[in-house]
């Protein structure tokens, strides 16, 4: 080409100078190029395109195309200088043809490039840099046309200058040459397969292959041809122009119009062609997420064309955008030959009608598209719904026999044009009538698996979320709008296109009334009959939206009257969704502040039948089980109205109708926890309203009484149908765990609005219900520990117990105290068989610990335990822990009380406090639970013990006599374990006791003689060890580290009974078990530092007759161990001379058993004796001179004493 076209022969200007040129080249003008677009999401178009840049709305208004450009008077353009302003016109044919050699050398490069890296940069730059002086040139062809091309508007009748020949001839030959370029370029559907790849190279960075440049620069000369042709258009004023050299050598017509018409119907086919090619990969679920072009280029092309198109349309009259595309469309969705014009559609398609949808729905999103290829929200391109109206009533067809995967999609994209043009009341109209006739059909796509599978809502709140969400459309570009096709059905988005028809305009428009009217149309009784399971579903969701949108009574009242077709033989299932289809509409009742009482009555009635029919005794198993899921779904539904009430002033309870005075009493254990859980939110709900502040419920005074009576009728129902099945189990052995909080529930009731509760619980209802459920003793500890904390940890209900006054002495906080006490002395009746713990058990000790937390803090037990002195340890005590410390206080408060009255009234909260300790022990007993009998063993001593000066009063010794007889002496011994561990406070207990006692001290002390002869008899040993008498209980109870006076009282019982009944000799035999009884008295002395010489030698003649008596090595060695204990003590003792007490015992024990002594340990001197004449004074003498031998150095002070004499 540089042979043909050297510098020399550059017209018009000559000499060629080179170095008198200044930059003649413009800046680079806009171009198609998606190298500079990083995110396709963002929906940007690039920023050198002819959109962003400006070019295509200057053309749109017939401004300069390049205002700031082509100034010069001289232009370069292919690398030669030209005339600015008359190059084009004189060198018409040489310009175009200069442009086609440089497609020719781009088309070479391409048939020349290879995959060699190395030279990928080179063939870039070439490949630019021929494509950019085409784009140069057609951007001066369109500045020529605009700013230097005038129009003959005459024909002189004189010669002319050649120039203005060649003007006037000049908008034929552009024309031509226009027509060449389309011959050029061909077809964007023919270029070859390598080319065509180029349409999707993903940015690969500045380096492109020149097929890259090749394609694009195709798409620019096809978008120039239509832009120039248009502006020829304008500047020709409507005059046709005439192709002459055309005509006169082929015979055909080719005008501006014609080559418009034909150039733009090649480009949308070839654009659809390349949809089409892209479809065929695209799965339905990626259908509105997947673009119809092939790069941002091609998405530019069609918004470039759409806004010249309509500005066409609205100028000069000509067809518009959707009128080309409906041509081109209209015939591949009829499958049918494409209409002339629209010729070189690809013969093959998947899915032509559903290609037409989606192909139809994402032009539609382009439309939103501005000038300046910025997304806006307002409209750029009207609606075509006369043409989708007619692709749905194709989707509609029956005869089509689309599956609902095809449906699905179809009406997606209906759904989304919905959203960009805006609702149209035929196409939901066509919908409908293809709904209502596949009511019943599950609306499924097989290979979509789980995901495919339709939710159903379980609540009726559930159900009404549901058909909001239908209601309120995601934007069209998000993953919630796009992704539906996952996660709803066909008839689902109808929903949604119909929620969007119904709230178009105010209620009560003209579509509403329309819309509503058709759907009441297509239901009649037989079409009720008829509906399946899943049919059902789909009539209470449509229902709901356009209950939703349009008067709500009239939906409400219409959906009843239908509901009254459905067959009586209905399976449960079916009610249980008609149920919960009618909370929804009274969920929806209560949002507009609309009373539901006739709505709530015919379905408390339907639900009272049911009822009815799950309690007959007659309904067998299988059937009961079945009535239970409408029922349960019933207690759940109602719940939510509940929940979702702000005031409760809408005749909600209608609800809570006599079905429950048939129900509950029926509910096997699972049903009635249901039953309760259900109650408990009615209750606190109620409570709730309630005690919201009054301009909360109602602004007015009288309005504030209404809702008083609204919550009173309420209550009523509550009272009326719970409270008295309540009643009837507060005695049960197995409570269900729901028990206590409804019950709970109701005392809050009873305090919150006692005016309430029933004839029977007056005038003090809150008294009356804690005292079923809390402080009756035959109520399980399961119910009690469980129920009491509830009302315990309520400040205020706590605070009005404590003020109010009862009838019976007891207050409110010691009834809750004996209850307490009651539950932890019962906390182990439910242990299984082998000891380990049960359910129940395990439930119990849990909520026992909570209550005892609560019971510490009563303003009563928290008084007393300061008084005493007495501080939790920690938060948290554990019960039994907690039950000693509060038995110490009582204790120590009764013994710090000096006063008569003062000491009554404590004797008196005291067995308020206990109650009657016997009966809640005796279940252990009776039961020979182990766990229970060392508890109830362990319990009752620390009331003994540290209760023994309150016990030995008059009001309370009985109590103490039935502990000593029922627990201490009866007929048959409990297990050893128990006795064991608490006898010590036992004895410890009944020997205060009997000391202070003054009117039955003996009888106390004879009692506690017997109680420890029994227990020293029982646990000591036939075999002395001192490793098994050291934990005899009546040694450790009668141990202390200082003496006290109760713990000497109680050593002498015990060293009394020991002589009395342990260590007396019959004749000359000894007791049994001597050297264990023995044993055990030298400890009791040996741990007890006592200094009292008359306790001491309480059993010193015991241990002489021993020690005289008996020549065993161990009872010899035990005795005089014990004897030379007494004796050192009794010393030690008396500090100014000789203990008398023992001097005197010692006397008399000689004086007594002298005789004895002389017989078996001195039988060689008796001759002796009778032949010195000396009596039997001197054989005493004797004996008392060896006893005295052996009591150490001060038997020897006693023996010389007595030789002085």
């Amino acid at each position: 080409m540089s042979d043909d076209f050297s510098q020399s022969l550059t017209p018009p200007v000559s000499p060629f100078t080179a170095d008198s040129l200044c930059d003649l080249t413009p800046a680079r003008p806009p171009h198609f190029c998606c190298s500079e677009v990083k995110d396709e999401a963002a929906a940007a178009l690039s920023s050198e395109g002819y959109a962003a840049r400006g070019a295509l709305k200057r053309m749109l208004l017939r401004l300069d195309p390049a205002p700031a450009e082509y100034e010069e008077d001289t232009v370069e353009i292919f690398g030669f200088v030209w005339v600015t302003e008359t190059a084009l016109v004189e060198q018409t044919k040489l310009l175009f043809g200069l442009f086609r050699q440089n497609v020719y050398k781009l088309e070479a490069l391409v048939k020349s490039s290879s995959h060699d890296f190395g030279l990928a940069g080179n063939l870039h730059y070439e490949a630019e840099d021929l494509r950019q002086q085409c784009v140069l040139f057609l951007q001066y062809v369109k500045v020529f046309l605009h700013r230097y091309f005038e129009p003959s508007s005459s024909v002189d009748v004189g010669p002319s200058h050649p120039f203005e020949e060649l003007e006037l001839q000049f908008p034929s030959a552009l024309l031509e040459e226009l027509f060449g370029l389309t011959l050029l370029t061909g077809r964007l559907k023919d270029l070859p397969a390598n080319v065509q790849s180029a349409f999707v190279i993903q940015n690969p960075g500045k380096i492109f292959p020149p097929s890259w440049h090749l394609v694009h620069l195709h798409l620019d000369i096809h978008w120039s041809v239509l832009e120039i042709l248009h502006a020829l258009g304008h500047k020709m004023q409507g005059q046709v122009v005439y192709a002459h050299q055309f005509v006169n050598l082929t015979g055909e017509n080719l005008t501006d119009t014609s080559l418009f018409e034909d150039h733009l119907c090649s480009l949308l086919c070839d654009l659809t062609g390349l949809a089409v090619g892209k479809y065929s990969k695209v799965r339905p679920t990626e259908a509105l997420s997947t673009n119809h072009y092939l790069c941002t280029c091609t998405k530019e092309m069609w918004i470039l064309i759409m806004h010249l198109l309509e500005n066409r349309n609205k100028t000069l009259h000509t067809q518009s955008f959707w009128s080309y595309v409906n041509s081109l469309l209209k015939p591949l969705a009829l499958g049918r030959p494409g209409t002339e014009g629209f010729s070189g559609l690809p013969s093959h398609c998947k899915d032509p009608l559903g290609f037409t949808w989606w192909l139809l729905t994402h032009l539609t999103v382009l439309g939103q598209y501005s000038r300046n290829g910025t997304t806006q929200s307002e409209k750029h391109l009207d609606d075509n719904w006369t043409f989708v109206e007619g692709l749905l009533k194709l989707t509609c067809n029956p005869k089509g026999g689309l599956a609902e995967e095809q449906v699905r999609m179809h009406v997606h994209c209906c759904l989304t044009l919905c959203l960009l043009w805006g609702p149209s009341t035929a196409a939901v109209s066509i919908l409908w009538d293809y709904y209502s006739k596949n009511l019943n059909a599950s609306f499924t796509v097989p290979w979509l698996g789980v995901s495919a599978l339709a939710t159903q809502c379980k609540t009726p709140l559930a159900l009404l979320e549901q058909a909001r969400g239908l209601g309120c459309p995601s934007p069209v570009h998000s993953s919630g709008h796009t992704q539906l096709y996952r996660s709803s059905s066909s008839f689902h988005i109808f929903l949604r296109v119909l929620a969007l028809c119904l709230g178009q305009d105010g209620v009560g428009g003209v579509p509403q009334r329309q819309i509503k009217g058709r759907i009441y149309s297509k239901f009649s009784s037989k079409k009720m009959q008829e509906l399946s399971e899943t049919g059902l579903v789909n009539f209470l969701l449509l229902f709901l939206v356009v209950a939703r949108h349009v008067e709500l009574e009239d939906v409400a009242s219409r959906f009843c009257e239908l509901l009254r077709f459905l067959p009586s033989s209905r399976p449960p299932t079916h009610r249980t969704l008609v149920w919960r289809g009618q909370l929804s509409l009274l969920l929806l009742f209560q949002e507009r502040g609309l009373d539901v009482g006739v709505q709530a009555s015919w379905l408390a009635s339907s639900f009272n039948e049911t009822a009815k029919e799950f309690y007959n005794k007659t309904t067998e198993l299988s059937r009961r089980q079945a009535l239970w899921g409408p029922l349960g779904s019933y207690l759940d539904g109602v719940a939510e109205v509940f929940e979702m009430s702000s005031s409760l002033g809408l005749s909600e309870e209608k609800l809570l109708s006599e079905g429950f005075d048939w129900l509950l009493p029926a509910c096997r254990q699972s049903e009635l926890n249901s039953a309760l859980s259900f109650l408990q939110i009615i209750l606190a709900q109620l409570r709730r309203v309630h005690q919201l502040p009054a301009p909360a419920l109602a602004r007015a005074p009288p309005l504030n009484s209404v809702m008083k009576e609204r919550h009173l009728a309420v209550a009523a129902a509550l009272w009326t149908h719970f409270f008295p099945f309540l009643r009837s189990l507060r005695l049960s052995q197995t409570p269900p765990a729901q028990l206590a909080d409804a019950a709970a529930g109701f005392t809050l009731l009873a305090f919150d609005l006692p005016s309430s509760a029933p004839q029977d619980l007056q005038p003090n209802p809150l008294q009356s219900i804690m005292q079923c459920f809390g402080w009756d003793d035959m109520v399980h500890p399961l119910l009690v520990t469980r129920y009491l904390p509830h009302l315990l940890q309520n400040s205020e209900l706590v605070s009005s117990l404590s003020s109010c006054s009862f009838a019976s002495s007891a207050s409110a906080q010691s009834l809750s105290v004996k209850a307490w006490f009651r539950c932890v002395l019962q906390q182990h009746l439910h242990r299984n068989l082998d000891g380990t713990d049960s359910k129940t058990g395990r439930a119990v000790g849990e909520q026992l610990g909570e209550l005892t937390r609560l019971v510490l803090r009563l303003p009563e037990v928290d008084d007393l335990l300061q008084k005493a002195g007495v501080q939790p340890t920690s938060s948290r005590l554990e019960p039994n822990a907690a039950l000693e410390m509060f038995v110490k206080a009582v204790g120590g408060v009764y013994s710090g009380l000096s006063l008569l009255p003062e000491r009554s009234a404590m004797i008196t909260r005291a067995l308020n406090y206990i109650g009657d300790i016997l009966k809640y022990i005796n279940p252990y007993v009776v039961s020979k639970n182990h766990e229970g009998i060392q508890l109830a063993y362990w319990a009752v001593g620390c009331v003994v013990k540290h209760w023994s000066p309150l016990l030995a009063t008059s009001r309370c010794q009985q109590l103490l006599f039935r502990i000593v007889d029922g627990l201490l002496l009866p007929h048959s011994l409990p297990q050893d374990r128990a006795l064991r561990d608490s006898l010590p406070l036992y004895l410890q207990g009944l020997s205060v006791a009997s000391g202070v006692s003054q009117s039955q001290g003996v009888y106390l002390k004879q009692q506690l003689r017997s109680v420890t002869c029994r227990y020293l008899d029982h646990f000591l040993p036939a075999s002395p060890s001192v490793g098994s008498i050291a934990n005899h209980p009546v040694l450790l109870a009668a141990c202390e580290p200082s003496p006290t006076v109760q713990g000497a009282a109680l050593r002498r019982t015990i060293l009394e009974v020991l002589c009395d009944k342990f260590l007396q000799f019959k004749a000359h035999a000894p007791p049994p078990r001597l050297a264990s009884v023995l044993i055990f008295l030298f400890e009791l002395l040996r741990r007890n530092s006592d200094s009292d010489a008359a306790l001491l030698t309480l059993p010193l003649p015991s241990l002489l007759r021993c020690l005289m008596l008996i020549n065993e090595p161990q009872v010899k060695k035990t005795s005089a161990e014990a004897l030379q204990l007494v004796v050192e003590r009794c010393a030690v003792a008396s500090s100014e001379g000789p203990c008398q007490q023992m001097v005197a015992v010692l006397r008399s024990f000689v004086e007594e058993n002298g005789g004895v002594y002389d017989r078996q340990s001195v039988p060689e001197s008796e001759d002796l004796r009778t032949q010195t004449g000396q009596g039997r004074n001197m054989a005493l003498r004797s004996a008392y001179v060896k006893l005295l031998g052996l009591l150490g150095e001060s038997g020897q002070e006693e023996i010389t004493n007595l030789e002085s004499h």
